[in-house]
């Protein structure tokens, strides 16, 4: 069976949300072999979640939850609706230090490509200058200390809409 792919995170396999582990889904009953690891906001907590059940947006209904907050969408009051619960309640989070971000760009959300470090950003600064000015962090600093793992993470996003790349910095 082709694993679902999701639109505003086409890398989720690759980030570290999903693991290899056998396990009855929750939500659909099934036998499989893929278990969500991400973040998930609900009153109940599943034990397995699958990539599928995600994708047609039933783990969200049936636990009336979110895998990504609706009110951390960046720029929220000028995206249409469907956009925002497709993000929240149909697209695999990622793993932070703190509350995820999910960035926008032409009234729309960004996909999201990965955690970044200082080479990865190096090649699009003059495209994300703006998001680093944000963070409240000197150019330099972030090139030098910016990890996929560390205490200074980088989130690379990219634009659905015209491929502009943007940055999300999230500290411990």
């Amino acid at each position: 069976m082709e694993l679902p792919i999701f639109k505003y995170s086409p890398n989720a396999y690759r980030i570290n949300v999903f693991e290899n582990e056998e396990g009855i889904c929750d939500c659909c009953n099934e036998n499989r072999s893929l278990r969500y690891t991400g973040s998930f906001y609900s009153e109940e907590e599943p034990d397995y979640i699958c990539p599928w059940c995600i994708e047609n947006g039933k783990a969200a209904e049936m636990f009336e939850g979110e895998l990504n907050d609706y009110e951390g969408i960046e720029n929220a009051e000028l995206i249409d609706k469907e956009l925002l619960l497709e993000v929240s309640e149909r697209t695999p989070s990622y793993v932070s230090w703190q509350q995820e971000v999910w960035l926008t760009h032409c009234n729309e959300p960004c996909k999201l490509i990965g955690y970044a470090d200082g080479k990865v950003i190096k090649p699009i600064l003059e495209e994300i200058e703006d998001d680093i000015e944000g963070s409240g962090y000197d150019k330099e600093f972030i090139i030098e200390n910016l990890s996929v793992d560390g205490s200074l993470v980088g989130y690379l996003f990219q634009c659905q809409k015209c491929n502009k790349h943007r940055l999300h910095i999230d500290c411990d």
